[in-house]
């Protein structure tokens, strides 16, 4: 590792320390259960779709891209994770950590966009139903997951290069994360990073505000559509099949915008306040989500039910 005046000159290591020494290893007992029970959620949850014929509609496609895109998004954060507060291997190669950071980006802004998905497959679903089959066609969806996944892919690789390209010279190699996070790499650098902020700050309102500005309006829609039906029963159905998507849609950007505004402009708050923060806007959505579709969405319900059924009579 090569110094000068200070600094340290394009490291080829960084080390990951989120704080709480003495606890680390407790901490780690509920985010491993958090992250079990995440994988079989959504695992199972992708089984039922799959399996089931009947759920294969917009909806419960939609839903099983939100699985799949919650099983990588934990997959590349947890075992590191569970790698510092349990083994003490703090340690990641520079290059890996840029990865890892692109990585939860891209799969943060691919749910963002399935969540835009979903809440437009409601508004036509109910402010136009007869034309519901005819518009969110298999085909359709395939070309909407295919280019959510490739719009934050390609909008989340400027910040990657920029480290890469403009930020040679470094405080210090010690990340004050559990997790590869950008701000969190950009503010080791001793060298301007103004861009490197402006460019973060781009992508995030970039993706993250064009997805909530379309979502709340959606739902603003639906429910003038909801509440101008005329029959009570038709009213508390159709708004029944918005719950789930409403739950998850708030517990996403609620804990996202919290986590993005305290570590960027609470300068107050203890550090570890940030760092818990953070991991647990990535682990909740993964472990909430099939928990609320499965007790919300009764096709799904009665299927696990199914299952579990089955396997205890034989």
């Amino acid at each position: 590792m090569f110094k000068l005046n200070g600094t340290i000159f394009m490291p080829p290591l960084l080390t990951l320390i989120p704080g709480l020494e003495s606890v680390q290893f407790w901490i780690g007992i509920p985010f491993c259960a958090m992250y079990i029970i995440a994988l079989f959620g959504n695992s199972l949850l992708l089984v039922i779709i799959k399996s089931e014929r009947s759920l294969h509609e917009p909806m419960y496609l939609s839903l099983a891209m939100l699985g799949a895109t919650h099983i990588a998004l934990s997959t590349c954060v947890l075992p590191k994770m569970l790698g510092i507060f349990w083994f003490h291997l703090p340690d990641i190669y520079f290059d890996a950590c840029l990865f890892q950071m692109w990585l939860i980006h891209t799969f943060q802004c691919t749910e963002s966009g399935i969540l835009l998905a979903m809440a437009l497959d409601r508004y036509v679903a109910i402010c136009d139903p007869l034309r519901h089959a005819t518009i969110f066609t298999h085909k359709l969806l395939t070309q909407i997951g295919v280019g959510v996944t490739l719009r934050a892919a390609l909008l989340g690789a400027p910040c990657l290069i920029l480290i890469k390209c403009r930020l040679k010279h470094f405080q210090t190699t010690v990340v004050s994360h559990s997790y590869c996070e950008h701000m969190a790499i950009v503010k080791l650098a001793a060298e301007d990073i103004r861009v490197n902020k402006i460019c973060g700050l781009f992508v995030a309102f970039t993706i993250l505000g064009f997805d909530i500005i379309f979502i709340t309006l959606s739902y603003i829609r639906i429910f003038i559509t909801v509440f101008n039906l005329p029959q009570r029963e038709a009213r508390l159905k159709a708004f029944n099949t918005c719950i789930a998507h409403i739950c998850v849609f708030l517990e996403f950007y609620l804990l996202g915008f919290f986590s993005f505004f305290t570590h960027r402009f609470g300068f107050h708050i203890p550090p570890y306040i940030h760092i818990l923060l953070s991991n647990l806007y990535l682990l909740v959505p993964p472990l909430l989500n099939p928990i609320v579709y499965g007790v919300k969405t009764k096709q799904i319900r009665d299927r696990v039910s199914k299952v579990f059924h089955s396997k205890d009579s034989s």
